[in-house]
C-alpha cells in the first residue's frame, strides 16, 4: 500500500521541466498549424497577437482537461504527481483548474510562484494556494516478496 503526500518543490520543479518540453513541442505544432494552413492566403493569415491568443486557449483546454478529467498532465504522470482539490484530495473541479491555470501565468513569469513556495508552510505554489489546489506525491506500490 502506498501513501500519498505533498510532493516536495525539487520534484514539483522537475515536473515543471519535463512539462516545459511537452509545451514546447504541443506550442510548435499549435503555432505550425494555422502557418500551414493560411499561409497561402496572406490575407487570411492570423496576426501575431491572435496566434498567441489561439495558444494560450489550447494550452489551457490541454490542461484544465487533463487536470479535471484525470487528475494529471503527461509530466506530472512520469513524476508521480498529482493535481488534487486541498479540501477533499479528489481530482479539482473545472472552475479551480481554470484559476489555477490563469494565475499560473502571472505567477510565474513575475517568480511570485517560486517565491511563494519558500514562504508557504506546506511549500506550495501562489497559484496552487489561490485555485484552492495542491500536487501531491504518490510513490510507486511496494510488491510483497
Amino acid at each position: 500500500m502506498t501513501v500519498a503526500s505533498i510532493a516536495t518543490r525539487q520534484r514539483r520543479l522537475g515536473s515543471l521541466l519535463y512539462e516545459a518540453l511537452v509545451i514546447l513541442a504541443l506550442a510548435i505544432f499549435l503555432f505550425l498549424l494555422p502557418v500551414a494552413l493560411f499561409s497561402g492566403v496572406v490575407r487570411l493569415m492570423p496576426g501575431p497577437g491572435l496566434l498567441w491568443l489561439y495558444l494560450f486557449i489550447l494550452l489551457g483546454v490541454y490542461f484544465v482537461w487533463c487536470w479535471v478529467r484525470a487528475g494529471q498532465t503527461l509530466a506530472m504522470k512520469t513524476w508521480r504527481l498529482w493535481l488534487v482539490d486541498a479540501r477533499t484530495s479528489r481530482r479539482p473541479r473545472a472552475l479551480q483548474a481554470i484559476v489555477r491555470y490563469g494565475m499560473g501565468w502571472i505567477c510565474w513569469p513575475t517568480g511570485l510562484a517560486l517565491l511563494w513556495s519558500f514562504l508557504d508552510p506546506d511549500g506550495q505554489f501562489l497559484h496552487d494556494r489561490i485555485a484552492g489546489t495542491r500536487i501531491i506525491y504518490e510513490p510507486k506500490p511496494v510488491r510483497p516478496a
